[in-house]
């Protein structure tokens, strides 16, 4: 069982700093690695204690992560879901993939998630794809494409 609230900071955490260093959230995943990404998710429950970009600005300074050039804010021609509302969405997505395996573990879901086709569809706040229905979310998942 996962620790929800943990890993929605987890989550919400690689979108603040997607955001802030202008990368996708796979290159925010992948920069902050396997061992990093366990860490944050182990001790979250004191993380979280912080303000959300202080503790992201000290994860981008051990972890050196550079800024990019994907700015998904502000190609938005809509309102902007909170870093907060798309933590939840990854969340709840990798809860239901874990429950849909049985015995997966949750920092190999959320790599596997997030070095995904679905991580781009989730940052495309032109489209609705992020608000729709966590099961419709899940079987476009599972099926490899949106449905």
């Amino acid at each position: 069982m996962t620790k929800d609230i943990d890993l929605f900071f987890l989550c919400s955490l690689i979108e603040f700093i997607g955001r802030k260093q202008k990368l996708t959230r796979k290159d925010v995943a992948a920069s902050l690695g396997y061992d990093r990404l366990k860490h944050i998710y182990e001790y979250a429950d004191i993380l979280h204690c912080e303000p959300i970009a202080k503790v992201a600005d000290e994860f981008i300074k051990i972890c050196r992560i550079e800024t990019g050039t994907f700015d998904n804010i502000a190609a938005c021609k809509y309102d902007v879901p909170s870093y907060w509302d798309i933590g939840d969405v990854y969340t709840r997505l990798i809860q239901d993939i874990m429950n849909s395996r049985g015995n997966a573990k949750v920092i190999d879901t959320l790599q596997e998630i997030y070095g995904s086709w679905i991580s781009d569809s989730i940052s495309n706040y032109n489209s609705d794809f992020f608000y729709q229905p966590r099961d419709y979310i899940r079987e476009c998942y599972l099926e490899g494409e949106v449905l």
